[in-house]
């Protein structure tokens, strides 16, 4: 039987093993047998190399798992990254640096890999359960920290998916108790209003992780707010309060322990009024703060941010106040802050107004620091003929053409016939009688977001204004008189339904809209590329970039432009 064994025919390979090894064959890379060029790479190239392997491993930001990420499947960035540390042992440290210091689990994977990983946790599901694979890798996480406290000191920044720190709170304990560097984690929700399930991770990151620089404090939470006068988180860098009942005393008191403080958010706290700001014998001033947000809180005046705001130790230091449906502040008291804030560059400024504006005359908005302005007047009033938020945007045009706002760059408004308010403005004399009195106009270059009640996205609008005196040939120095609505789009001769333009000044009193480069359809913006900024001509959708996402067959994991528009 042995001899006859070697008559047998053999086995013919498959088709599919043939095509297989023929592939490999054929875009086999070639061998390098030259020296290694890669060792002559110090540990600072080698950290910005892998940075871009895994672009989420640099995210140092304060935000929560849903606000921050990249583009791109971060999970499998992650295992690219991992296999670089194995590589080779001096890519080692610099790229175990990077794995440990911004840990991020997701839920699914953003390619077609999610596909075959279901498939293949589908198939090990015990009695149809699915296995719940960021659970699975949050214990994994933990077990390797507990296992190695060289790499628990390294986290710094975790953050997960919603359901995951919901349902995983014991997990989450176990992780965070031997990262001793942790500056942020995402916590459940019953964390920031006291509930007691949440107690033993409270304990755990209060008695480990004293670098924490982001907290929140929701209704309910008055006693973990106030345990931080026994010295708990004292390089707190953001303070969030929400609905919060508490003394004032014990409140600015709590603030004085936090020395590293920066920003601070108010919301629905109807206790706060502008005695929060004084200065009282024996008890510390509030702090000197970069950003103030107010949301809902009515009893804080314009006359207390002055107050607050003219102090020594606060002067010069705010540069961003947000101020959201406060009643105590209404827009005739804007010119009071602005006025008072010498170093502010961003204000954002939302309201709903049922009543116009009073006719007396108000004192424009002056600033010569505030670079970005958010001013969203909401007027629900469809069936007036005048509606209300009408007296406030010209109230801000006037502002604009006084040239009080000499260093603003970025204007967003709700309304979206308030690019064309700017162009239509009165004509003004190019020269003065006087040679000491200035120029009455708008003389600046403006990006203008726009959008109104129903609309999703921010209609962009860059207004290049006409010099006032003549240096362009023109015979006058009026305003560019419009006669397209940035709203509609340009036409179809313009590069189709833009939703970007570019007034420009033609010289002789009208204006001159560039066309688009191409005859595409505007790609996203964002894919757009910091070599091409907005303002060159080109048409582009002004909203966020989204996440590339696995159901996208064929996209893969390239970052490629989109060549439409897919939410027209």
């Amino acid at each position: 039987m042995g001899f006859m064994k070697r008559f047998r025919r053999q086995k013919t390979p498959k088709d599919k093993e043939l095509r297989a090894h023929a592939h490999a064959d054929l875009y086999a890379p070639a061998a390098y047998a030259g020296p290694d060029l890669t060792r002559r790479l110090d540990d600072k190239i080698l950290r910005r190399i892998f940075e871009l392997v895994c672009p989420h491993a640099a995210d140092h930001s304060l935000e929560s798992s849903e606000e921050s990420g990249n583009d791109g499947c971060m999970s499998c960035d992650m295992r690219d990254l991992a296999h670089c540390a194995l590589a080779k042992r001096q890519w080692y440290g610099p790229a175990a640096g990077l794995l440990y210091t911004s840990v991020r689990i997701d839920a699914v994977h953003y390619c077609e890999l999610e596909e075959v990983y279901a498939e293949q946790r589908r198939r090990k599901s015990r009695a149809g359960e699915d296995v719940d694979a960021p659970t699975l890798r949050l214990q994994q996480l933990a077990r390797t920290l507990r296992d190695n406290q060289h790499v628990g000191s390294r986290v710094r920044f975790l953050k997960l998916p919603y359901m995951t720190r919901e349902s995983c709170k014991a997990d989450l304990a176990r992780a965070v108790s031997v990262c001793p560097n942790l500056e942020y984690v995402d916590l459940p929700d019953g964390f920031y209003n006291g509930d007691p399930s949440c107690h033993t991770l409270r304990q755990e990151l209060q008695a480990r992780c004293p670098h924490i620089r982001k907290m929140k404090y929701n209704e309910g939470s008055e006693q973990t707010l106030e345990s931080l006068l026994h010295g708990y988180w004292q390089e707190l860098r953001i303070l969030e309060i929400n609905k919060i009942q508490m003394e004032p005393t014990i409140f600015r008191r709590v603030l004085g322990m936090l020395s590293w403080l920066s920003e601070v958010s108010f919301s629905g706290c109807s206790w706060l009024n502008d005695s929060v700001f004084h200065s009282v014998p024996g008890m510390p001033d509030f702090p000197a703060l970069d950003t103030l947000k107010l949301h809902k809180v009515n009893h804080i005046t314009a006359e207390g941010l002055a107050q607050y705001m003219s102090m020594p130790v606060c002067s010069g230091t705010l540069r961003t106040l947000n101020i959201k449906d406060c009643a105590g502040l209404p827009v005739q008291s804007l010119h009071i802050i602005l006025q008072a804030a010498a170093s502010l560059t961003t204000l954002e400024y939302i309201a709903n107004v049922s009543a116009s504006l009073p006719i007396d005359p108000l004192p424009p908005m002056t600033s010569w620091s505030l670079e970005k302005l958010n001013y969203e007047i909401i007027s629900h009033s469809a069936n007036q003929m005048y509606p209300p938020g009408a007296s406030y945007y010209q109230y801000l045009t006037t502002s604009l053409m006084s040239g009080s706002l000499p260093a603003l760059r970025k204007l967003y408004v709700r309304d979206p016939e308030f690019p064309e308010s700017l162009t239509l403005a009165p004509p003004v004399r190019p020269f003065a009688d006087s040679p000491a009195h200035t120029p009455r106009g708008f003389n600046q270059p403006l990006e203008v977001f726009s959008k109104g009640l129903d609309e999703l996205e921010w209609i962009f609008t860059s207004i290049l204004p006409a010099d006032s005196y003549g240096r362009r040939g023109s015979m006058s120095g009026g305003r560019p008189l419009s006669s397209y609505s940035a709203s509609k789009g340009l036409g179809p001769q313009w590069g189709g339904d833009s939703r970007k333009s570019i007034v420009v000044p033609n010289g002789f009193g009208g204006f001159l809209a560039v066309p688009a480069e191409t005859n595409e359809r505007p790609r996203s913006a964002g894919h757009l590329s910091p070599e091409r900024p907005f303002g060159h001509g080109h048409s582009q959708s002004v909203g966020s970039a989204n996440r590339q996402s696995w159901m996208n067959h064929g996209a893969g994991r390239d970052k490629r432009s989109s060549r439409a528009d897919l939410w027209r």
